[in-house]
């Protein structure tokens, strides 16, 4: 029986893998995003908490933008290299072993596809077809789940972490520097909470979770991230 009270969540066929793939780096770059707008307003509530100096404010969030950017940019560079390293490795492993063990590897791969529920002779056909068309590309497809078109960039997940981390730190920038003094650290509470609220919204829609949840957990977080760092500036501030 289905609960009509259930939130209703995004579905999307896994069997695509074009579609999953995109889902993949939109959701990195939302999370990318995210992190830019909770590390930088952080900071930057931080120092308005200690003072108003619009210059040690902007000092301060700039170069925090630069170095939170280049962090994620060459975090994200060294993960998908060594992925892309390893999966060159096995692709040049699964090649070799077609060149000096074709029957043993056929074997293996007829039990593969048993072992998802084939019988004898299917599976043999099916594994015969697939090795005469690409036997690398069945190997890869059914032993490791990969493919030789699909290895990884590490540029292209630098370049767009990176981005994604200075698109989401504008906003606390904005909000920080543009209004008076006196609403400098309220707006940018409100303008945080509610950019969040989005990323958090956005998280729950690509992966089909509950999007209450989501939205609750990064909220709580990043207000918790925002109060910690203006205590610690005004107490700071004061005692200087």
């Amino acid at each position: 029986m289905t609960d009509a009270t259930a939130e209703p969540v995004h579905r999307v066929d896994p069997h695509d893998g074009k579609v999953h793939e995109k889902l993949n780096w939109l959701r990195a770059g939302v999370l990318g995003a995210n992190d830019g707008i909770v590390s930088v307003a952080a900071l930057v509530v931080g120092v308005a908490a200690a003072t108003t100096d619009v210059g040690a404010i902007l000092i301060a969030g700039a170069a925090s933008v630069a170095a939170g950017a280049i962090s994620m940019g060459l975090g994200e560079y060294v993960s998908v290299s060594s992925q892309r390293d390893t999966e060159h490795a096995l692709i040049a492993k699964e090649k070799a072993e077609l060149e000096t063990m074709p029957q043993q590897e056929l074997e293996e791969l007829v039990e593969i596809y048993r072992g998802k529920g084939l019988s004898v002779e299917t599976a043999e056909r099916v594994a015969e077809e697939l090795t005469a068309h690409d036997a690398l590309a069945a190997h890869l497809e059914a032993e490791l789940h990969i493919s030789q078109e699909d290895v990884v960039n590490p540029w292209h997940a630098a370049w767009a972490s990176a981005a994604a981390f200075l698109i989401g730190a504008i906003l606390p920038m904005l909000a920080i520097l543009l209004p008076p003094p006196e609403w400098r650290i309220v707006t940018t509470f409100v303008a945080v909470i509610i950019a969040l609220a989005i990323t958090g919204w956005l998280s729950a829609w690509i992966g089909g979770a509950p999007r209450v949840r989501a939205i609750t957990r990064v909220v709580v977080g990043g207000a918790l991230a925002l109060a910690v760092t203006w205590a610690i500036g005004a107490l700071l501030g004061g005692a200087i």
